[in-house]
């Protein structure tokens, strides 16, 4: 297709952007029935265009940031993390609440909510990477990746913990891949984690004895949500069920496009739960297909951590790929109800605003170091 050729990079990493999105579309203007007519008299055109256009302008976004030197992420990602810290507050103080959750800002005119924590995530897996690249002779003892890696993770998923539980838990564990990526000693990582269970086990007290003491007001939503989940009562655990449902109805090769019904009965079919409306509609064929492309996104940041001698661009691939690989295998999990509901959005898919341009954002980084490592081949075989 001529169309690659003016696209640099990871030309797997293009086309599993670009199904995707295609995708995306087909679902979304699907899920969104419900939806249109409890708030737009039935006009479905309206999420359909609306979506269609933060779709595209998100591929042009990654267009952009593919045309970046990926060397450059490192400073704005020093600057964005500092940056970070005060947005993040700033949402916890003064964020207007959508979808049970705090948000930062309204982009006027668009009707679109910006979430705060979805730059931390983005900022802080980067400068995780800077640091693993300038401090890798330092990083030999606890103290040491204390100071630098562990006290900035932590600022940041502490600061978005009240407001997005699920997030702060992710985004710990895919800084910690990278650390185990990057070098630290296993035996420091085993330390850490030992930690985060103790904390965890504290945490898990404190929601189910004093929720309403948990700061943000996000305390007793999550001890509902565990004690759904715990449960397993189908009242409880509406949600769950209906993509259950969906599921089992859709057999092996789906109902059709737009042949959903359990999209009138799940309150989040077009975002947290929009899988389990796929697999109704196309099948559990295309289920394990979307979960085989993941895969093979997964697979192609790996392979630039082999293929590059640069370490900084080599972890920033591995990070943001396993990092939105990770939060799709998340939204999965929970349709099939192997996790609590998390409001974890599948990447590329799901019907939203901002969320996805910072996923194009990531993926546009990502092609941009698989182009650097393009150009370098190309090189050689010049002089060769």
């Amino acid at each position: 297709m001529k169309l690659f050729n003016y696209l640099k990079g990871d030309k797997v990493i293009w086309a599993i952007m670009f199904l995707l999105s295609l995708l995306s579309v087909l679902v979304v203007y699907s899920a969104v029935v419900t939806l249109a007519h409890k708030f737009k008299q039935g006009n479905t055109e309206y999420y359909l265009f609306k979506h269609f256009v933060i779709i595209a302008l998100g591929l042009g976004i990654a267009y952009l940031f593919h045309k970046i030197k990926y060397t450059i992420f490192s400073k704005v990602a020093q600057i964005g993390f500092i940056l970070s810290v005060p947005l993040l507050i700033y949402t916890l103080l003064k964020g207007v609440s959508a979808g049970e959750a705090s948000r930062w800002l309204e982009i006027p005119g668009l009707g679109l909510t910006f979430q705060s924590s979805d730059i931390a995530k983005l900022m802080l897996l980067i400068y995780v990477a800077r640091v693993l690249t300038l401090k890798a002779k330092e990083l030999v003892d606890f103290k040491s990746v204390l100071k630098h890696l562990l006290l900035p993770i932590g600022l940041i998923c502490v600061l978005i913990l009240p407001a997005n539980f699920s997030t702060a838990a992710l985004l710990f564990f895919n800084c910690l891949i990278l650390m185990f990526v990057g070098g630290i000693n296993i035996k420091i990582i085993l330390k850490i984690l030992g930690i985060c269970i103790l904390a965890a086990a504290l945490l898990l007290s404190w929601i189910w004895f004093a929720p309403e003491t948990i700061p943000g007001g996000r305390g007793p939503t999550w001890k509902t949500r565990l004690e759904s989940f715990a449960s397993g009562d189908t009242k409880s655990n509406y949600q769950s069920e209906q993509a259950k449902i969906a599921i089992a109805t859709g057999g092996v090769i789906g109902k059709g496009p737009g042949n959903s019904t359990q999209r009138a009965f799940l309150p989040q079919a077009s975002s947290d739960f929009i899988y389990a409306i796929i697999i109704e509609e196309y099948g559990l064929l295309t289920g394990f297909g979307l979960l085989f492309l993941y895969m093979i996104l997964l697979y192609r940041g790996i392979k630039i951590l082999r293929d590059n001698d640069k370490p900084f661009g080599s972890f920033v691939a591995v990070g943001l790929s396993f990092s939105l690989v990770f939060q799709a295998l998340v939204n999965m999990a929970v349709a099939v109800n192997l996790f609590p509901v998390t409001g974890q959005p599948l990447p590329l898919i799901s019907m939203g605003g901002t969320s996805i341009w910072f996923t194009m954002i990531a993926i546009g980084i990502i092609l941009s170091v698989s182009r650097s490592v393009e150009d370098k081949s190309e090189e050689k075989l010049e002089t060769a």
